[in-house]
């Protein structure tokens, strides 16, 4: 009988996090690539390059394109996230503490998941600037020109990650935050958690990399990063009698692959 509640208590509590990991415990693990249900401790992602067209004489051979194929090798890690409940602290407590340990659980390995892919993002050598430490109109177009110079798809898969100063930035440009060039749906008024302007979703995060008193934010296509799964979240509850207490543990297997982007500052 014990057991079988245990089970149910456990399935019942991993889907919570599950659920909550993916709601509200990471902003960018749907702006990335994703491959899931990865087995092995690596592996790898493709890199296509451009193809080019040519004419080919009457009769003759049709031109090949020689397509660039290249690699990249990732290795899997694994983090944990777990806690104690005590047996009778439910009897104790007015809050749910449940509900409590599921959104802890879920926002610590959302952090962890976007903390990685930010650590991947700062490798980056492409910048943008002009001689400011602001977010400017002028940086922005910058970023946007190199991105199309480098041929970067223009099919609504554009993701711009910003700090909440560089946020505030944005909303002084006319052209982000006003109607008559955005249109009423668009407008940041309305809400911080994301936004598109020049057919690119802008969203706010509190866990870019800052140096020297400079905030890194990045734009980019939604192939430029590799984000793979050998397991998403997962949680594992075991009693333990010496303790009288419930440990609770939620863990996930991760990595990440660096491709292309254009970086702010």
């Amino acid at each position: 009988m014990s057991t079988s509640v245990v089970n149910a208590y456990s399935i019942q509590y991993g889907h919570e996090v599950h659920a909550a990991y993916q709601r509200m415990g990471t902003k960018l693990r749907n702006t990335v690539r994703v491959r899931n249900n990865v087995k092995g401790a690596i592996t790898v992602f493709q890199k296509v390059g451009k193809g080019t067209a040519s004419t080919k004489a009457r009769h003759g051979q049709v031109p090949v394109m020689n397509v660039d194929h290249s690699t990249v090798e990732c290795q899997l890690y694994d983090y944990y996230a777990g806690d104690w409940l005590d047996k009778l602290d439910e009897l104790k407590i007015e809050h749910d503490e449940r509900a409590v340990l599921t959104n802890a659980g879920a926002y610590a390995l959302g952090r962890k998941t976007d903390e990685l892919i930010i650590t991947e993002l700062d490798k980056s050598t492409n910048y943008a600037q002009d001689g400011t430490t602001g977010l400017t109109k002028d940086k922005v177009l910058a970023a946007f020109e190199t991105l199309g110079d480098a041929d970067v798809p223009d099919d609504g898969e554009r993701y711009a990650i910003v700090g909440w100063k560089q946020w505030s930035d944005l909303m002084q440009i006319e052209e982000f935050s006003n109607s008559l060039y955005l249109g009423e749906d668009e407008l940041p008024w309305k809400g911080t958690q994301a936004k598109k302007w020049l057919g690119t979703l802008w969203m706010p995060h509190s866990g870019l990399t800052k140096n020297a008193g400079i905030r890194y934010c990045y734009w980019y296509h939604k192939t430029a990063i590799g984000h793979a799964c050998g397991s998403d979240v997962r949680t594992e509850i075991t009693y333990q009698g010496d303790r009288a207490a419930w440990f609770i543990n939620n863990f996930i297997t991760k990595d990440y692959s660096f491709y292309r982007l254009v970086s702010m500052c």
